[in-house]
């Protein structure tokens, strides 16, 4: 769940509960237009008949009360019996085809939702995921996925077959008794009242639950994600302290909800029991005192009326247990549905782009438009009037009066502007928190400018489909992400298309190669757990081996050297020296030899510009770059 909705009540849920269940119904009935409505009339069909036997008693009762011999009456008992045993062998039928079409229904159904959350997170801002933690966001594919299995597989059905139970044995009574079903009736609403105020109550804190599941699970993976962390400052014990916290809070949410679903069970039971006695009672003064029947049968008081009411005041009471029993399971299963339509309906990163990139080449003297890779792109321009102009990429980027924030009124960049002409290295210089990577993140629309224009080769990049300008901008970060895979898969993965001769030149460019072909399956050796079996090095040689296999115009290096050693970064500069011939390079470093060739070196603190120019421009300057430089304060 995100942050900002953390702290949201259950009656969220409970107020749109009906409106969940109809989206939900929606949605199945979406996938399985036949076999839901089927599986339906299934589960109908099924409690009906379990309600009819009642009927059946009656007849039975009324034949005997007739004082008949047996020889005159055993045909129509047998009758009865058989027909009887007929629905109930139907009965069985039905509720066993209704089992496996659920079990089809419900696994297909928590598939579908799978997919359609996890499709819908790979088109969700940057914002999204720095928002929401990760641990938080899995609880909704584990966690809220499962109670929402518990709920369609179990508490659905469970609840339609109480509720038509209940409907066909009202109908009965009413059929029977009119006094005798009143005072069924006004038993049950009581029952009904404290389902209502006990389930409300347990409603708030099972909606709780799901929230705090996902606040200790997302701290969990925080926490395994950095135990080398944890161990290298001693912190064992404040993690330790941390999780208790969190895990307290959960248990605290949990047991007040189940403490109000727990003690239902016992209430209604005892009320049951004693409707049960009440009735009886009734019956008995109404046979003793030979009170008139109000009825649609016409029939008067009789034990052949009394009997089966009893049998019958048990089973609508039993229903009304079995509807509270499943409360927990609905109210749960309400808050993880609620938990995944919110990430479902998460708004898709906005793009508004018209402009994009395709393969070019020249043809008498002007660009067009081809399908094969070229190695030569170009920006298509769509018209109003219909017409098409062609612009070649490139890699001029400028930025004018640029304004930023990430949240409002914390203002990040202010009034930068700067350029990058085609094949320049450019260089961002300044402490943590200067504004370096925001810029290079507004420059992939990570993130959209609060004022100001960014353009690109002369279109300001708003107009530019993100996809594409994307696909135009090569990005290497400090922190490497590498996939279950093969070493070539994951070189491949800037790519998809590239041959292996493609990834084997990428990898030698980016001086990679050498120690990929002494691994023990060289190219093919599998990588898992972000590449655990590599040491941090390695990884962002493969990250630099990723993008020099995508061949952008455009480079970002974002630190891309920080975690290689010395010896190693000389390796790698010399790879990506040759990376950057012929394109327009960013680079972010730390390291200031690493930025000493650079065309141009911007100094940033807190979000402004405050020198640029080539090495030996600002060393002669003697400003902040030449106290950096020369050591006469660390640039942290």
């Amino acid at each position: 769940m995100s942050k900002n909705s953390a702290g949201k009540s259950g009656k969220t849920v409970v107020q749109n509960k009906k409106g969940l269940l109809g989206r939900l119904f929606k949605l199945m009935l979406s996938f399985y237009p036949v076999m839901l409505p089927f599986t339906i009339f299934l589960i109908i069909f099924n409690s009906v008949i379990r309600s009819l036997p009642a009927i059946f008693q009656q007849k039975i009762f009324e034949i005997i009360e007739s004082n008949p011999t047996w020889g005159d009456v055993s045909t129509r008992i047998f009758t009865l019996v058989a027909i009887l045993a007929s629905l109930y062998l139907l009965s069985l039928a039905a509720d066993f085809t209704f089992a496996q079409l659920m079990a089809f229904i419900t696994q297909g159904t928590l598939k579908k939702l799978r997919v359609k959350m996890f499709g819908n997170m790979q088109y969700l801002p940057i914002k999204f995921f720095d928002q929401n933690d990760h641990g938080d966001i899995m609880s909704r594919y584990t966690n809220d996925i499962d109670t929402l299995r518990q709920m369609i597989s179990q508490s659905l059905p469970q609840l339609l077959m109480s509720a038509t139970s209940i409907t066909t044995l009202f109908v009965i009574m009413i059929y029977l008794s009119v006094p005798m079903t009143v005072i069924v009736i006004s038993g049950v609403a009581l029952m009904t009242v404290i389902v209502r105020k006990i389930g409300g109550g347990s409603a708030k804190y099972f909606f709780k639950q799901q929230t705090s599941l996902g606040k200790l699970e997302g701290f969990a993976e925080e926490i395994m994600n950095g135990e080398k962390v944890v161990k290298v400052f001693c912190h064992e014990e404040e993690a330790k302290s941390d999780f208790e916290k969190l895990n307290q809070s959960l248990f605290e949410d949990a047991d007040r909800a189940n403490k109000y679903a727990n003690i239902l069970g016992p209430i209604l039971n005892n009320i049951g029991n004693i409707l049960y006695v009440i009735v009886a009672l009734a019956g008995g003064i109404l046979l003793i005192f030979n009170v008139p029947n109000i009825s649609l049968k016409g029939a008067a008081i009789s034990i052949s009326i009394v009997v089966p009411f009893l049998n019958m005041t048990k089973q609508f009471t039993g229903n009304i247990n079995q509807i509270s029993h499943q409360i927990n399971a609905i109210v749960m299963g309400m808050a993880g549905t609620k938990r995944i339509f919110d990430m479902m309906d998460s708004p898709a990163e906005a793009d508004d782009g018209y402009v994009t990139l395709v393969n070019a080449r020249e043809e008498n003297g002007e660009l067009t438009e081809c399908p094969e890779r070229t190695g030569r792109w170009a920006w298509k321009h769509p018209h109003q009037d219909g017409s098409v102009t062609y612009t070649e990429l490139q890699g001029d980027v400028r930025l004018f009066d640029v304004d930023f924030e990430y949240e409002e009124g914390k203002p990040v960049l202010r009034d930068v502007s700067l350029y990058a002409r085609p094949g320049q290295k450019v260089a961002f210089v300044g402490a943590t928190g200067a504004g370096k990577t925001t810029i290079t993140n507004l420059i992939n629309r990570f993130y959209d400018i609060a004022d100001g224009k960014i353009r690109y080769d002369g279109i300001n990049i708003n107009k530019i489909k993100k996809n594409d300008l994307r696909h135009s901008l090569g990005i290497v970060l400090q922190d490497t992400n590498l996939f279950t895979g093969t070493v070539m898969d994951n070189i491949r993965y800037g790519r998809l298309e590239a041959s292996d001769e493609e990834c084997i030149a990428a990898a030698e460019l980016a001086g990679a190669d050498d120690f990929i072909t002494r691994l023990p399956d060289g190219y093919s050796t599998m990588l898992r757990e972000n590449g655990s079996n590599l040491s941090q090095g390695q990884r962002q040689l493969l990250s630099i081996a990723r993008a020099a296999v995508a061949d952008p115009p455009v480079m970002i290096l974002d630190e891309a050297t920080s975690s290689i050693d010395t010896r190693t970064e000389a390796i790698v500069q010399r790879g990506m020296d040759a990376l950057m011939v012929g394109r327009t390079v960013f680079v972010i470093a730390h390291r200031l030899s690493t930025v000493k060739n650079s065309d141009v070196i911007i100094v940033l603190d807190h979000g402004s510009i405050i020198e640029r120019g080539s090495h030996d421009e600002l060393i002669n300057a003697k400003g902040q770059y030449y106290q950096l430089y020369t050591g006469a304060f660390e640039l942290e």
